[in-house]
């Protein structure tokens, strides 16, 4: 972060954590309160449609950006980044300091990284030091207990609950909050 703010001294320099999670048809399964001596009613569904979610957040302020997308890949992620990017900063005032995981998406070659962001990978196997990894049961708990009939239900409610996470910083920022990431 210290060479970055030398490299660009006219630019505000933020720290930003990014992650997407596979999300389907197959319900997220929570505890239900039920009467003695009577089991409550489960559904279920077997089937491994899904869509996957970019999750952006700023860890000082709670500030989020979430976009469903069909895959994860390259291409995907490129079109986050730069839909990111747009979002957080349209002037292009800023230099966002983005750190990804070791996926195959954050890696590939053609992967199209937008002038004003910077990809920071974090160590391979600890995804204990990924803020972002922690907006996954906030996102997953607008889901719990639902059956959906189909991809267009599903990324209708989970762009409703992102909305919603994206309209609350303090519920994004409590979650993502990491001591290292606030001070960067």
């Amino acid at each position: 972060m210290t060479e970055l703010r030398q490299e660009h001294p006219g630019k505000d320099v933020e720290l930003w954590c990014e992650d997407e999670a596979r999300l389907g048809l197959k319900p997220v399964v929570r505890r239900v309160w039920a009467l003695k001596g009577h089991r409550p009613t489960s559904n279920g569904r077997h089937t491994s449609e899904s869509v996957f979610v970019y999750g952006f957040a700023h860890p000082k302020s709670g500030r989020g950006r979430f976009l469903v997308l069909p895959k994860a890949n390259a291409e995907c992620m490129g079109q986050a980044l730069a839909d990111f990017a747009g979002w957080a900063d349209p002037n292009g005032r800023k230099v966002r300091v983005v750190v990804v995981d070791g996926s195959g998406g954050h890696t590939a070659k053609g992967l199209k990284v937008p002038p004003n962001v910077v990809l920071f990978r974090q160590p391979s196997c600890t995804p204990e030091l990924q803020p972002a990894e922690h907006l996954w049961p906030l996102v997953r708990e607008g889901l719990a207990n639902r059956v959906f009939d189909g991809l267009p239900a599903l990324t209708e409610t989970l762009a409703e609950r992102c909305g919603w996470l994206a309209d609350h910083p303090e519920v994004v920022g409590g979650a993502v909050g990491f001591h290292w990431a606030v001070t960067a």
